[in-house]
């Protein structure tokens, strides 16, 4: 099962598999996808009061696999037998005959407030076990991240990838009409779950921004009257200026990798460049000093490294330069214009905003120039983030019209399963942060 399931999802992540016998060959393609079939029966509650639970984790685990597009659930009509309890023996026989490659069983226990979850992953046609079983224990009030970190641990094992359901994205909600948003800060689990806000909706906001550790979020804000960085904390809201030269304008802030430094955008006497201050020390550093507009910086997940937009070439293309600044090399030459320019946290691959023909498309490109794919089209799509593992990207797409509404989409690197995630109402400017600890 592994072997074909390999041939599988390396077609996805741009791999084949020739032979069993052979190394894997790492390339482009476009094959046709046939997502993996697996069983979950329901997970198992092992003490009074926990079937609600129980129900809740098994819906939500399926929901994040199949939400790939990677894998398809067996319809629970379809068992021929269904076990009684965690511990009893697998059939394996009797998932074979359904055509199941994967088979996931888990248990639940609450006490009190206090949930446990634990779970074990086969492979149906080997009849195996996938790695050994695991336990998660956390509060009753936390079970939705407990489900998320089931359904990572199976992914993994799966795919051989890492994760990325237990995670959150920072996004601007929005209401009311298109010529009178109101806007502010938010954060959400990935799928739109348990939203929460950071902000009111006094002041315009705009590109919230995650620190690697996900502690922390950058942001424009125009309370000043004029755009300024701020810097806020997730768990207390509270926040600091990094920007506050009056006359200055700044925007389009980025952490460093280590969460130590912040690049972003600076306008001032008529002029933009990109600037980096270290949060450490205090220190501002101009990176770029042409007659140019030069914004929407992201470091290279090593810090070396800056990919931005600029346009010194007369039309908004992207560069790359170092992080100390000098230099920079144009990376984009297809028609249209190019910007939001984002980094892979797998430092493969450079996400961007391209617009062209009248028609806006999320597209991501190798670090040097070189097969640009686009993934999405529409009237407005703008703004990529990466998932933790590199593999998803979620961005804004706004509709036309004097009614048109700003939503969050997502969609793997293929340009496959396009998707809308859920919000309350409009939504934009994501961000994505790091798995949580």
């Amino acid at each position: 099962m592994m072997i074909r399931f390999l041939t599988f999802l390396l077609a996805v992540l741009f791999a084949t598999v020739a032979h069993a016998q052979d190394p894997l060959r790492l390339e482009l393609t476009d094959g046709v996808i046939e997502p993996l079939p697996f069983a979950l029966p329901g997970f198992h509650a092992e003490t009074a009061g926990s079937e609600q639970v129980a129900g809740s984790i098994t819906q939500v685990v399926a929901q994040d696999l199949m939400g790939t597009g990677l894998f398809r659930q067996i319809p629970r009509s379809a068992f021929i037998s269904t076990p009684a309890s965690f511990s009893d023996p697998v059939a394996f026989a009797d998932w074979r005959a359904i055509n199941a490659q994967a088979l996931i069983r888990g248990a639940v226990a609450v006490t009190g407030s206090q949930v446990s979850v634990k779970f074990r992953v086969y492979d149906v046609f080997s009849g195996s076990e996938m790695g050994e079983g695991l336990q998660f224990t956390g509060t009753t009030d936390g079970w939705r991240r407990m489900a998320h970190k089931v359904a990572d641990a199976v992914y993994s094992r799966i795919t051989g990838e890492a994760g990325y359901f237990d995670s959150r994205v920072v996004f601007v909600a929005e209401t009311g009409p298109k010529d009178n948003r109101a806007k502010r800060l938010a954060v959400m689990d990935y799928d739109g779950a348990n939203v929460q806000y950071l902000t009111d909706s006094s002041t315009i906001v705009l590109a919230p921004r995650f620190s690697p550790n996900g502690d922390r979020v950058l942001y424009t804000s125009y309370e000043s009257g004029f755009p300024r960085i701020n810097v806020l904390d997730v768990s207390t809201v509270g926040r600091q200026q990094l920007t506050t030269q009056q006359g200055e304008m700044a925007f389009s802030p980025r952490f460093s990798r280590d969460g130590q430094q912040v690049i972003y955008s600076l306008a001032n006497g008529g002029n933009t460049d990109i600037w980096r201050t270290d949060l450490r020390s205090g220190q501002h550093t101009r990176l770029t000093s042409a007659p140019s507009i030069e914004t929407a910086p992201s470091f290279s997940p090593d810090g070396s490294q800056i990919v931005f937009e600029s346009d010194r070439s007369g039309t908004q293309q992207l560069y790359i330069m170092s992080a100390n600044g000098g230099e920079a090399r144009r990376i984009s030459f297809g028609e249209g214009r190019y910007g939001t320019p984002v980094w892979s946290p797998r430092g493969d691959l450079i996400a961007f905003t391209k617009q062209n023909a009248g028609r806006f498309h999320i597209g991501v490109m190798r670090t040097d120039g070189s097969q640009e794919r686009l993934l999405t089209a529409s009237f407005l799509d703008e703004g990529p983030t990466w998932a933790p593992n590199g593999r998803v990207i979620m961005f804004s797409r706004e509709t036309q019209g004097a009614g048109g509404t700003s939503s969050l989409f997502s969609v793997d690197i293929t340009g496959r399963n396009l998707q809308r995630v859920s919000t309350p109402a409009g939504a934009s400017d994501p961000s994505w942060g790091p798995l949580q600890r």
